[in-house]
């Protein structure tokens, strides 16, 4: 009876241990996971400071961030729902926010100052070349011709630059023309650059440009000639030819330099494809504006200009300005082709000849009529007039007196003599 007793009381501490056992090994394991979590949260704390933070910021400096996800992703996906990665994200999306206000900022400020920089001295170049135009026609001093000549086409380029960064910055071209033939229009932007010399340009073309596309078209080929001419040997040519094509004119530029790499004339057609708004604050350094006011006078006009290696003459590089026949215009009435191609005149000058037969009077090769020659002899003639008769005796009388009044009138008025004062 005893033994029984002192196991049960043996028992009764043994279940209280097992009991306690178990509670501390809970909350071992509560903690261990407390101190994960801790960890967890520590290690997505440090991977926002370190890497979330700075690639948001790189995107935003190098123009490759999306928009759609700029928060980018979390280091642990179970705390992505949690307080915490709520919280970073919210972080995030300010910091994502304030760069784009900035950017906004930043880009409207640099589009107002060069915006008011071309407006102020757009006037002044085109005051100097109104001047020095003035200077060419009046004078005739070989001298003075020869050194007025390369600071007019001097002050043509850089009215030409100008233009291009107020076109960048969405300004009108400016220049309304009338309708003019294409190929003066070419020759036009030929003749803004510094190379014009090494040009080759076809000497006729048939078709009109319309007025509204004369000056984008004659500035887009000018910077394209530039940039061929630059890129290109100084002695190598530059070729322009025109392809009448089904759906508007290509003129084709073929310079002889060394090409482009695959990234730069990739760069260069995104740039030309005028399809990406073009933002200041991501120029490169140096910036080249070129390509990029090409690219925004085809985003508001509507012709195209691509690039490619394969088809150049020269072996370098071939630029195509596809200029559509919604901007073409008919010749005006008085442009006058070759004589072969007029049937219709050729038609009118016979009907004119026949009818001219039945008058009676010659006719030219032109259909107009012939004057006949006149008759020999002088062409004015004095007329026969009958012997004058003496005038009367006192008829000039009363003319005399007319002008004796008149001259009477004129005179100056006689002073009377003054009183001599004897010498003292």
């Amino acid at each position: 009876m005893t033994s029984l007793i002192q196991d049960v009381l043996l028992c009764v501490p043994s279940a209280g241990f097992v009991a306690a056992s178990a509670v501390a090994v809970r909350c071992r394991g509560a903690r261990a996971n407390a101190l994960r979590q801790v960890a967890a949260r520590d290690e997505e704390a440090r991977h926002l400071a370190n890497t979330r933070l700075p690639a948001l910021v790189y995107a935003w400096q190098n123009g490759t961030g999306n928009a759609a996800s700029p928060t980018g992703t979390t280091l642990h996906q179970q705390l992505a729902a949690t307080e915490t990665g709520l919280a970073h994200r919210s972080v995030l999306e300010q910091v994502d926010a304030a760069l784009k206000a900035a950017e906004t900022r930043a880009e409207a400020s640099s589009r107002a100052a060069v915006q008011a920089t071309t407006s102020s001295l757009q006037p002044l170049v085109y005051e100097i070349q109104t001047a020095i135009s003035q200077l060419l026609a009046t004078e005739h001093d070989e001298t003075m011709l020869a050194r007025l000549q390369p600071l007019d086409h001097s002050a043509s380029q850089l009215a030409r630059r100008l233009q291009i960064l107020a076109v960048i910055t969405g300004k009108w071209p400016g220049r309304q023309r009338d309708d003019v033939p294409l190929l003066d229009a070419v020759r036009g932007g030929v003749s803004r650059i510094r190379d014009f010399l090494r040009v080759r340009v076809p000497r006729e073309f048939p078709y009109f440009l319309s007025g509204r596309f004369v000056e984008p078209v004659v500035l887009a080929v000018a910077e394209l000639l530039d940039n061929a001419a630059r890129h290109s040997a100084p002695r190598t040519p530059v070729e322009v030819t025109f392809v009448d094509a089904h759906q508007g004119i290509s003129i084709e530029i073929h310079d002889a330099g060394s090409g482009m790499t695959a990234e730069v004339r990739a760069e260069a057609t995104r740039r030309l494809s005028g399809q990406h708004p073009v933002q200041l604050t991501k120029l490169r350094t140096p910036p080249a504006f070129g390509h990029l006011g090409v690219g925004a006078l085809v985003r508001q006009y509507g012709f195209t200009v691509r690039l490619d290696q394969e088809h150049s003459v020269h072996g370098g590089v071939r630029a195509v300005l596809h200029v559509p026949r919604t901007m073409l215009a008919a010749p005006p009435a008085d442009h006058s082709g070759p004589a072969e191609s007029r049937p219709d005149r050729a038609v009118s000058a016979a009907a004119e000849s026949s009818r001219a037969a039945e008058h009676g009077f010659q006719v030219a090769g032109d259909g107009l009529a012939v004057r006949p020659p006149r008759p020999a002899g002088p062409r004015h003639r004095a007329p026969q007039l009958a012997p004058s008769e003496p005038p009367p005796v006192h008829s000039g009388s009363a003319l005399a007196a007319f002008a004796q009044a008149t001259q009477s009138v004129h005179a100056p008025v006689p002073q009377a003599p003054a009183t001599e004062e004897p010498p003292r």
